[in-house]
């Protein structure tokens, strides 16, 4: 049994290793930062909006699927399981008025950029029926944050009776039904597609998605833009389309959920959340950050204040290094 279990350990810091080796600098690109847009599943949903609203001069939209509003844990994992996730009679949803007051206290601080940003912006949210573990009250009290500042016209609210917690997804491989709330957290429900509808929604008229994804998905060094504290992993993924390396292309980001990091579910996220079929035929790039199971064992995204209490700021370990990622892809491409 020993020789076993010390066989399996050198396997698995073997894979580790071959995993790192295979990941190589993130590129410069010459992306273009007009119409950034950010979604996300879950806590990817929750962090979706935190990096909306944190830095809504550079975010033209978000997508979010079960997630809640910003700042609604507000520092307390209680809150978040009860509140955020399954609000009741004692603990509801919080109420939009006093999540705006944290917003305008800490643009007033500059330490996020002023909501009046978010105006301009576009917001596509989503709930299942039979979510289990995000209920639609929730996601009802982030539509009612949002218009707060934006117009009706610029939100759009889908549901699905049938859909469990999770991203939806029609050619995805390995997906589940779509009743189900469970790993992968991808599903089928028919015909909807949960990325291609939010980025029509987010970016407008979109080419249809490719038949065939031929462009790149690669392995990168994340761990050069983290701190210790942020709870991230040494590598994520980047989608990079044909053509994309010439410059030009524009960026979103997709932030996986809970229990959907590489750790837990290697690249499905990366490869069968649908993202890359519509990334292909319109060029766009997309970015897949990713946590580490070190620091929170489900792999979620910090939006109750596990990283520490500027969790949900600019300066929030978290958000600093997608915004360090996003310049990177943004910066100039080396001369030939």
């Amino acid at each position: 049994m020993t020789s076993t279990l010390s066989r399996l350990a050198f396997l698995a810091l073997w894979f580790s290793a071959a995993c790192a080796r295979a990941a190589e600098p993130l590129p410069t690109l010459g992306a273009s930062t007009e119409n950034l847009t950010v979604s996300g599943l879950s806590s990817g949903g929750f962090m979706a909006v935190q990096f909306h609203v944190a830095h809504s001069a550079l975010v033209r939209g978000a997508g979010v699927l079960a997630g809640g509003p910003y700042y609604c844990a507000r520092g307390s994992a209680i809150r978040a399981l009860s509140s955020c996730m399954s609000p009741n009679f004692f603990l509801p949803a919080p109420k939009p008025a006093v999540l705006r007051e944290e917003v305008e206290k800490q643009a007033a601080a500059r330490r996020i950029d002023a909501p009046a940003n978010l105006a301009a912006s576009r917001v596509w949210l989503f709930s299942g029926g039979r979510d289990s573990l995000v209920k639609s009250s929730v996601v009802d009290a982030t539509r009612a944050f949002y218009l707060q500042w934006l117009p009706e016209s610029a939100l759009a609210y889908e549901r699905l009776p049938d859909a469990g917690h999770a991203m939806i997804a029609p050619r995805a491989k390995d997906a589940r039904a779509c009743e189900a709330t469970a790993p992968p957290y991808i599903n089928h429900c028919g015909d909807f597609d949960a990325p291609g509808r939010l980025l029509a929604h987010l970016l407008g008229e979109l080419r249809p998605p490719a038949p065939v994804v031929g462009g790149e998905l690669l392995a990168f060094k994340q761990g050069e833009f983290i701190r210790p504290e942020a709870g991230m992993a040494d590598t994520a993924y980047i989608y990079l389309p044909t053509g994309c390396r010439a410059g030009g292309c524009r960026i979103h980001i997709a932030f996986h959920g809970c229990r959907q990091n590489a750790e837990s579910s290697g690249e499905t996220w990366a490869r069968e959340s649908g993202y890359n079929s519509w990334a292909e035929s319109n060029r766009l790039i997309v970015l897949y950050p990713q946590t580490a199971s070190a620091k929170e064992p489900n792999g979620c995204w910090d939006w109750w204040g596990y990283t520490g209490a500027d969790y949900h700021l600019q300066s929030a370990p978290q958000i600093e290094a997608v915004q360090r990622m996003i310049e990177r892809l943004a910066a100039a491409r080396p001369a030939p």
